[in-house]
This record gives C-alpha cells, structure tokens and sequence, in this order.
C-alpha cells in the first residue's frame, strides 16, 4: 500500500488513515498534535472512487460494499504486519487515526482481528458490519468525535457502534460536536487530551 512512514522517539506507531479523496499526507498535522514524539505510518486507500483514494467500496452513499470492506480489512492488517517488520515496530504499539472513510476502516480492524491495533481514534465513524461476532477487544482504548447533527453518520449511528465495541470489551469514549461531518480543531484537541490519559 502506497504510503509514508516516519521514525519517533517513543514505541507508539501513529496509523494515519485519511478520509475519501484525501492520502497519505492529510492527516500529518494531526498525528503531530496527538502525539508528536511517536512514529507515523500514513496510508494511501487503494481503491479509487471517481479519482478519489478510499480504503473500500461503497455501494452509496452510507452503504458499505461488504466482501470489499472485509478484503480491505485483511489487506490493511496484513500491510500493517509487513510494515512492521520492515520498520522495525512493535506489532502491538499501532493506534489507529481515522477520519470518515479511514475511521471506517480503523473501526473495521477492531471488528475482525483481535490485537490489530492497541487503541483507535475514530473521527466520525459508522458501525462497518451488522450482525457479526466481534472478537475480544478487552482494555482497548477507543476514542470517537461525533457530530450531533453529522448528515453522514448521525448520532445513533455512533451511539450503535460505542455500544457493539463496549460489549467487546473496549473501554470508549464519545466527544460530541455541532458541526456535521467535518473534522473540527476542538475535536483533534479533545483527542490529544483523551490520548495523553488512556494510550
């Protein structure tokens, strides 16, 4: 997978994942106020939607392309193995940085591998798949900002997903905003705040 990596100071892995249309340099700023000490591994979505990088199909707007969805899933985490090798990072030191479409596929990680990722901050994130068994996600922090009045993903959306991931065990915490799905500075300093008690 096409992406950027960049060495730290501490033992965290920063896993950028950045929303439809962005790449790998979008979310840099953020992994700098987050945890500017750690290293950053940002990544490319390989599929293309009208020109636009995402990390899976969708069939509409808000409808997830459910075999693509699991086979990017796999793809991603055996990409994060491979890296982690190549890098020489600890396999259990990635926390997940979503935005949107990345926040999906961070979120999908959690609901099919049981150690993907040792903590997730999920900007405005949709449950990935319904009716499935998740594995044991004891003890993993998840952080998710949310918008009251996001017209992508609306609140009970995020209520939904809080609940599946903390009957999985994860200990979760919600950061609501009013200004619909974009990615505000409020919410990027709530999760920094959030990160510096939990991961």
């Amino acid at each position: 997978m096409k992406h950027l990596f960049q060495q730290g100071k501490n033992e965290n892995v920063l896993l950028m994942l950045h929303g439809t249309g962005g790449t790998e340099q979008d979310l840099l700023p953020l992994a700098q106020i987050i945890d500017p000490e750690a290293s950053v591994l940002s990544v490319r979505g390989n599929v293309l939607e009208n020109g636009m990088p995402r990390f899976f199909r969708r069939l509409a707007e808000g409808v997830f392309d459910e075999e693509d969805l699991i086979f990017r899933t796999k793809e991603l985490n055996k990409f994060l193995d491979d890296a982690s090798k190549q890098y020489g990072f600890g396999r259990d030191s990635v926390v997940a940085i979503g935005y949107s479409n990345g926040a999906n596929i961070a979120a999908s990680l959690l609901f099919h591998y049981e150690k993907a990722v040792k903590g997730a901050i999920l900007h405005h994130p949709m449950v990935p798949r319904r009716g499935i068994e998740l594995p044991n996600l004891t003890g993993i922090p998840v952080f998710m900002a949310a918008g009251k009045n996001d017209p992508l993903c609306p609140p009970e959306e995020t209520e939904e997903l809080q609940q599946l991931l903390d009957r999985a065990g994860t200990i979760t915490a919600v950061h609501w905003e009013q200004n619909g799905h974009m990615l505000t500075g409020t919410e990027v300093q709530a999760a920094a705040e959030w990160y510096k008690k939990n991961v």
